[in-house]
């Protein structure tokens, strides 16, 4: 989807996602000290607000104006330090070594433009940063529910760890089972070390 049909998407509905931070972002984020954040491709910004609630500082990215305004509006009624910031993630470039945490949530891209991501998430993490990774995982396509249908933009931990290995230590990687009412969505989860 571009940002057009975001925007239809976000502009149609009071909320998209529920309020309430992922799942796994929590579990994976709710130990680390904070420190100075980015969300590439935040949405409405649920894991942003959740980690400024938490003291962290955070630059939140969405390519959707209507989502950008939604989260910055819910920043400055929540007092959050969340700047929020209109950008294609696929052309962003943050400043450098500057993030203690870098994550991407549900982010769908082509394996070309995805690739171009996470190699920015590295190079913009601190040494001793943590990065992570949520998505819908290519499993889910056949076993699981929801989420995108079209096999190029859904992730896989093999796809992940060959992209930040060389510069990180893979400290979780796994397709976990996220429950969707009875039934249950596959997404990759990969936490990892900036060296």
């Amino acid at each position: 989807m571009d940002a057009n049909a975001w925007d239809e998407r976000y502009g149609a509905e009071e909320r998209v996602w529920p309020a309430e931070p992922n799942l796994w972002v929590v579990r994976e984020t709710s130990e680390l000290p904070p420190g100075r954040a980015l969300d590439l491709a935040a949405g409405e910004g649920r894991n942003a607000l959740w980690l400024a609630r938490r003291g962290w500082s955070v630059d939140a990215v969405d390519f959707s104006p209507v989502a950008v305004r939604r989260m910055a509006d819910l920043a400055e009624r929540q007092q959050a330090d969340v700047h929020a910031e209109l950008a294609d993630v696929t052309r962003y470039a943050p400043q450098e070594s500057a993030y203690d945490l870098v994550l991407l949530s549900y982010l769908q891209l082509p394996r070309q433009d995805m690739e171009g991501v996470l190699d920015t998430a590295c190079r913009v993490a601190r040494p001793g940063a943590t990065l992570l990774l949520v998505g819908h995982d290519i499993s889910n396509l056949d076993h699981g529910i929801g989420g995108p249908q079209d096999l190029q933009v859904l992730s896989s931990t093999d796809q992940v760890t060959a992209a930040w290995e060389p510069y990180a230590d893979i400290a979780v990687a796994e397709v976990a089972r996220r429950p969707v009412g009875d039934a249950a969505a596959l997404d990759t989860v990969v936490r990892a070390v900036r060296r």
